[in-house]
């Protein structure tokens, strides 16, 4: 396992007083590596969670033939270009089971959407387009010219082959997954455990819900925002309320946390030059770095390890976050979200950024990632338009629970006209 110091080395330009957002995330890919237990859980637990092996398919699907649409199936091979087709009804295969009757050239068999194809038939023509013709038996002419061999027909194995991979490694379990696997008649599948992530607050001017206001207090908004983040993310999650400025407090809260958790999430205590006991207690239970990093918000952070009193494990990797609840919010978005769906060995590739039309000029100094609550919209002309939602302070949280996305305003960008096209990291399902 590498130190902080020997990470450091290996960046190019590596300055932890002005550290580029770019840099941030190269440095915590290196400093993390996914939690090495693996459970097999029942389908219904497993959603939201990553996959620890490659699922084979143990079937094709759709196992057989069949027909993709209610309709008649028949012998594609009679098609001309030009002349309709008539073909006599001989029966109805229904889904669910094989149908048993005999027919041959000019004949079809009603069918119904997923039901077998009958044996020799490779065509479906949809109910909607035939004329049926009445007499003592019954009779339908297809038009010239709407089909070709084998239309609206799903082929056995079309979805997934028997003994190919259904889904992989590494991939997190979304609805459409877990679909595919009940699909594949699988009622279980290899997980990564969860992810788990002690948090606290700190600071003798945060108050828990419950206690009265005081002068120079402020309610803790930033546990239940780090709690939403992580059960969002799928993670088990470790409260451990608000540590008073006191340093056995502290140091029986890291070293609680480094004992039953994979990863710590502070709040507060991290600024540069703050004199406080936080980054004396981080510096001495673990190797860990204090940045300035290039952005706004959210400019002081710190990360590293906390190590564990117990050999039975290696301790916990530390983010400590600023104490601003905008701050803590775009920190976990742009930093931390990504470095613990590395611990949890997702390998998905992240959501690619919108782009969209700036509504309003935004004025930006070159040389820092800037993140801006923002509004994403659709305008008259079916492009999409984002504005910000109001004041963009560190400490308003009203305008980030109003937005739907980080406008990102990269390092080495300038201001903003109306027109210009931006990076949006849309909140989605991770707020």
């Amino acid at each position: 396992m590498k130190t902080i110091a020997q990470i450091a080395a290996e960046l190019q330009g590596y300055d932890p007083q002005a550290l580029p957002a770019n840099a941030v995330l190269d440095f915590l890919q290196r400093l993390v590596t996914p939690v090495p237990e693996s459970t097999e859980l029942q389908l219904f637990d497993a959603l939201g969670k990553v996959l620890s092996a490659d699922v084979i398919s143990p079937m094709d699907v759709p196992p057989h033939d069949n027909s993709a649409m209610d309709g008649y199936a028949f012998d594609g091979s009679q098609l001309q270009a030009d002349v309709p087709l008539t073909l006599k009804v001989v029966g109805t295969a229904l889904a669910g089971k094989a149908w048993v009757g005999m027919a041959g050239t000019g004949d079809c068999v009603k069918i119904m959407t997923g039901a077998i194809m009958p044996a020799g038939f490779d065509t479906v023509v949809p109910q909607e387009i035939v004329t049926p013709l009445t007499g003592e038996a019954e009779f339908i002419v297809i038009p010239a010219g709407l089909l070709k061999p084998g239309d609206n027909r799903r082929l056995r194995g079309e979805d997934l082959a028997q003994g190919r991979p259904a889904l992989l490694k590494g991939q997190v379990i979304t609805p459409a997954r877990l679909g595919l696997a009940a699909s594949l008649g699988l009622p279980s599948l290899p997980c990564w455990r969860p992810l788990r992530v002690a948090y606290f607050s700190t600071g003798d001017e945060i108050l828990s819900l419950g206690e009265p206001p005081r002068e120079g207090a402020v309610y803790d908004s930033n546990r239940y925002t780090t709690f939403g983040l992580l059960k969002r993310l799928g993670c088990d999650v470790m409260d451990m309320g608000v540590v008073k400025d006191d340093p056995a407090l502290l140091e029986a809260a890291f070293r609680s946390a480094a004992a039953q958790a994979d990863a710590i999430i502070t709040s507060g205590g991290v600024s540069v030059g703050e004199a406080d006991y936080t980054k004396a207690m981080m510096k001495k239970l673990g190797d860990v770095a204090f940045w300035r990093i290039a952005m706004r918000p959210g400019r002081p952070m710190a990360v590293g390890r906390i190590t564990a009193e117990s050999n039975q494990k290696a301790g916990a990797v530390l983010f400590g976050l600023p104490g601003n609840p905008v701050a803590v919010m775009v920190t976990f978005l742009a930093f931390v979200r990504p470095a613990l769906l590395q611990m949890m060995g997702c390998t998905d590739s992240p959501a690619p950024l919108l782009k969209a039309h700036s509504q309003e000029p935004m004025r930006k100094k070159s040389g820092r990632t800037e993140y801006q609550r923002g509004w994403v919209s659709t305008a008259a002309d079916g492009s999409l338009q984002v504005r910000t939602t109001g004041n963009q302070g560190s400490g308003v949280l009203s305008s980030m629970a109003e937005a739907n996305g980080l406008i990102m305003l990269h390092h080495d960008q300038g201001n903003v006209a109306v027109g210009d096209l931006l990076d949006v990291m849309m909140f989605d399902g991770a707020i």
